[in-house]
Order: C-alpha cells, then structure tokens, then sequence
C-alpha cells in the first residue's frame, strides 16, 4: 500500500532531490523488507529508466508498481523518449475539428504507454482530469486538457483509451477537482467553496467519464471542500473519497492519494497521522509518504488498536493485487481468468503477488529491442503535428531581415536557467537566432538586474522569448516581474522586433493588448526543443531556411 519517490538515475551521487529520494541501501531496505509494494521515478534518460526499474524489480520480493508523472509523455520527464506538448494544447484544436483533437489524445495515450512499458513503467499516472477554469490556477493550469467538463471529458477517456492497448495503469486526477484554485497544493491547502450542485455540474463529470471508460486508479487532491466535509481534505476524507468516490461514482479500482509530501498534507497532519487518516478514507496507496518507515508503523499500529479493521487493509490488498494481474497479464487476458485464479488470502498475499510474472518485462530480457520503441519517427511527427495545429500567430511573419541588420539581440526570459530542461546550448531558441546573426542573452531569476544583463551595449532589434508556464511550487501562474519589466523596456525603447511566448496560453492576451499592431507574435503550448523550432521557423521562414 506504499509508494516511495526514488531517483530514476542509477548512482546515489547523482540524486537530485536527497530529501525525497533514498540512497541504494534504504530503497533496497524497503522493498526487500517492508514491503513496499510501488517506486515513483523522476530523473534520468528513458534508457538509464530501463536499467534503474530492471534493478528496483530484482531487488523487490514481489512484482512492483513503478509509476511516473507523463502527462505529457514519457519524454516529458525522461530524456530521449517522445516528448508531446501540454494537455491543453488539444483544446484550441478540438475548437477547430473535435474529431482531430480526440484522435490526438488517444495518440498520446498509446504512445505514452507505449514508451512506458519499453523502459519498466506500468503505472501512468495521467490523466489529469481537472477542468482549469481558473487562469490563474499555478498547480493545474496547461496540464488539463480544457476549460470545460466536455473538453476534458471527451479528450481524457481518448487518452485511456489508447493506453489501454497496453498493459499499463491509467489515473484520473485529481479527484474530486482542482482546476479552479488559485492556490498550489504542494505549498498550502487550497479551498474549493462551491456547492454540491456545482461540483456536479463542472467538476465531477470528467471523472465520472474517466470511470466509464475504465481508468485503473483515480488520485485524490489535497483540498478543503467544505460542502462535502469542513474539517479535513479530500484526501484524508471518509466523506468524500468513501460516500463520493467509492459509493455515489461506483469506483472500484484504486485509490491513491497525491504525494503525501505535499505542503497541503504534510505541514497540517505529520509523517504518521496523514498515512493513517488516508487509509480510513479510502486510500488503497499512499504516494510518497514523508517517511515511509512511520507510515508503515503507525497504520500497523492503527490496526492492532482496532482503529483500522484487517478488512479494511485486505480490501486494498485485494485491488493491488487485481491490478498487478491487469499489468502482468494484460487487460482481456485478466477479465477472462479473474474467475480461475481466485483473490488472495490476507495473510498470503506475499506468496501470491511473486508468482505473477516480473513486471512489466523479465529482467532476463535484453533492453535493446525495448528501447528501439521509444522516440520512434511516428511519435515525433505526431508531437510535431499537434504543436503545429495549435501554434499561433499574431501579426505579420516571416520577420523581413535586411543584410545589414544591425546589432540584432534574442534574449531569453525563464524562470530559472538551472532547472529548464528545455534549454542547453543547441537548443533552437538558442541556435535559430544565432545563425541569423542574433546575439543572445539569458535572463532568469538569479539575474542581479536588467542592467546587469544588457549591460551599455544597445540593439537595433530584440526578439523576446518568453518561457511561462504554471509549475508546482512556483506559486503563480502568472507573469513573472521580470517578464514584464522586459517587455516595457524593450516597448519603451523600440527595440522590440518580435515576441515568442512558450507554454501558458493565458499570459498571451497581457501582452497582445499593449504589443503594437506592427510588431509579429507567436504563441505555443510547449516549451521543448521541438516548440521551439517550430515557432522560430515560422517567425524567421525563408531567411532559417536559407541559413541551415
């Protein structure tokens, strides 16, 4: 019932996050003698992910569970693999040509599962299912798949419906809603005041098509909903993950609650109390318990007080197990011999889980053939094909460059240069620029001024690309200062030759009311590498062209 965060690089020197992510000997400790049944990855190359859950799966005594967040592919998080855009990229399209958009999302279902599966990965944990009517949502935001009930219904099940073609596990989140928040939930609680009639109306039906479409789990948001229960969140709530979930919604597969290190959770209710509360709502796995060790301990512990029934545990036990077989088996192969295989016994369920085949591949196998599933030619285009699709332009392109140009400037706005993965020296909004004579400057967080950056050299013209986007723990979703600062500046001095925007699509109108008519814009959804050559193909057009 316990699912611990790990390092998805091989070596313990290379753990990025050591408050999270375990060293070697202590994960090995607690999949070979707690138990724990489940690893959530992050970090490392879709090939190194290979080794790390052929090793994590050896060191276990029975088949685990390795998860991910790939809402937006397996390269979203794994290097090497295919990368597809934000969710709500799909909306602007589905505006345009429904049909397209859901064969789209069914594209990105498979091919993440698809790539999932080649590199250890049987546990997707997408999609999200909130509907993001609040713009300025920083924890949600671009990872829904829309603004509206229908939008995200629609889009979601296609998703499961082409990871089902796989043997993977699928997850709704997060239940019951947590599009219209202006609070991040890895930092504080965030309150959802509406009432039961509302919540019906916007906030439950995707999860109620997302359930007839046979997701596998549904997560729970750490969220106070005082209409359903005023005293605790969704996710330590009996009230809402019981009488919602389980008996109003008829969800019979997993629960799992969201990462129980979050801020919402952790800070309120403490290392044991959480995991406790969670499993007397409903919760059949706990995500990444601040420690896993007092976790383990105090649910023990509620169900020798008789505060949690052996029932209650059986119970989860029993779906875990009912999902490993859809993993290990397959989805049809599984419906046709449930009936034969029978459920396991409380106190054998250890013996019955390690005679189900290693998942989701025998560690005998070679990683060759696996890896040649990822990043294939078709995937790429189809990530491609949908940046296309919803790309827009605002103002007159190709930018018209004369021979003599001047002293011409790309500068660069992130966040922060040392966590963008989208960003490294060849990358093409580096690049492009570069080789039509462009000179580029980065400015993020840890730049001391605008003076500091641009220093008392001046520029005929200025392309400005901005790179913003919701993201957990940044606490908005917004414009960042500096952004604007920038963005005055170069207006104020006529530099501005030329604006890109990457990833929120609700910044775009901010600076499209003050951007003058004159002056060309490119919006995307994305922020990767392939966003940005195209976006910069269609600023630069003949002149890129000319120069490669």
């Amino acid at each position: 019932m316990v699912v611990v965060r790990a390092s998805g690089y091989l070596f313990d020197h290379q753990i990025q996050y050591p408050a999270w992510e375990p060293k070697a000997a202590k994960l090995q400790h607690w999949l070979q003698n707690l138990g724990v049944g489940g690893v959530i990855l992050l970090g490392g190359s879709a090939p190194e992910l290979a080794l790390r859950s052929q090793q994590l799966q050896n060191w276990s005594k029975i088949p685990l569970l390795i998860a991910a967040d790939i809402e937006e592919g397996v390269g979203q998080r794994f290097s090497g693999a295919t990368w597809f855009p934000p969710p709500m990229v799909l909306s602007p399209i589905g505006d345009k040509n429904p049909a397209l958009a859901q064969e789209y999302a069914e594209q990105m279902g498979a091919i993440t599962a698809a790539e999932a599966l080649a590199i250890g990965i049987n546990w997707v944990l997408a999609p999200v299912v909130d509907v993001n009517n609040n713009p300025d949502n920083p924890v949600i935001n671009v990872r829904a798949f829309g603004e509206t009930p229908t939008d995200v219904s629609c889009l979601a099940t296609a998703f499961i419906k082409g990871a089902k073609k796989y043997p993977v596990l699928t997850t709704a989140k997060h239940f019951p809603g947590h599009g219209d928040t202006a609070t991040d939930s890895h930092l504080e609680l965030p309150v959802l005041p509406h009432t039961p009639e509302r919540l019906g109306e916007i906030e439950l039906p995707p999860f109620i098509a997302a359930i007839e479409a046979g997701v596998d789990a549904v997560m729970s948001a750490h969220l106070l909903i005082p209409a359903w229960d005023a005293e605790k969140p969704a996710t330590l709530s009996e009230k809402i993950l019981t009488q919602q979930l389980r008996k109003n919604l008829s969800f019979d597969g997993l629960i799992v609650t969201d990462a129980l290190v979050m801020g919402a959770i952790a800070s309120r209710y403490g290392a044991r109390e959480a995991p406790v509360l969670a499993v007397e709502a409903a919760a059949d796995i706990l995500l990444m318990p601040v420690d896993p060790e007092a976790a383990i301990a105090a649910v023990c512990d509620a169900v020798k007080t008789g505060r949690i029934s052996p029932d209650r545990i059986r119970a989860s036990c029993e779906r875990i197990w009912q999902a490993k077989q859809k993993v290990a088996y397959g989805e049809e192969n599984y419906q046709e011999d449930k009936g034969t295989r029978g459920h396991p016994d409380a106190g054998n369920c250890v013996e019955t889980l390690s005679a189900l085949p290693c998942l989701p591949f025998s560690t005998s196998s070679s990683v060759s053939p696996l890896l040649a599933q990822l990043a294939q030619p078709k995937a790429i285009a189809t990530a491609a094909n949908i940046l296309r699709e919803s790309t827009q332009v605002f103002g007159s392109v190709p930018l018209e460059l004369a021979k003599e140009s001047g002293n011409l400037r790309n500068l660069i706005v992130v966040d922060n240069i040392l966590d963008c993965e989208f960003l490294c020296r060849t990358a093409p909004a580096l690049a492009i620029p570069e080789q039509l004579g462009y000179k580029s400057q980065l400015v993020d967080c840890h730049t001391p001024s605008m003076s500091v950056c641009g220093g008392e050299e001046t520029f005929s013209a200025t392309v400005l690309q901005l790179f913003i986007r919701g993201n957990p723990f940044r606490g908005s979703a917004g414009l960042t200062q500096m952004a604007r600062d920038w963005f005055k500046k170069l207006l104020k001095t006529g530099e501005l030759q030329a604006l890109v925007l990457y990833g929120s699509p609700y910044v775009k109108k901010l600076f499209l009311a003050a951007l003058p008519p004159g002056i060309p814009c490119i919006s995307s959804y994305g922020q990767m590498q392939q966003a940005q050559a195209i976006a910069l193909e269609i600023l630069f057009g003949r002149a890129y062209q000319n120069s490669r």
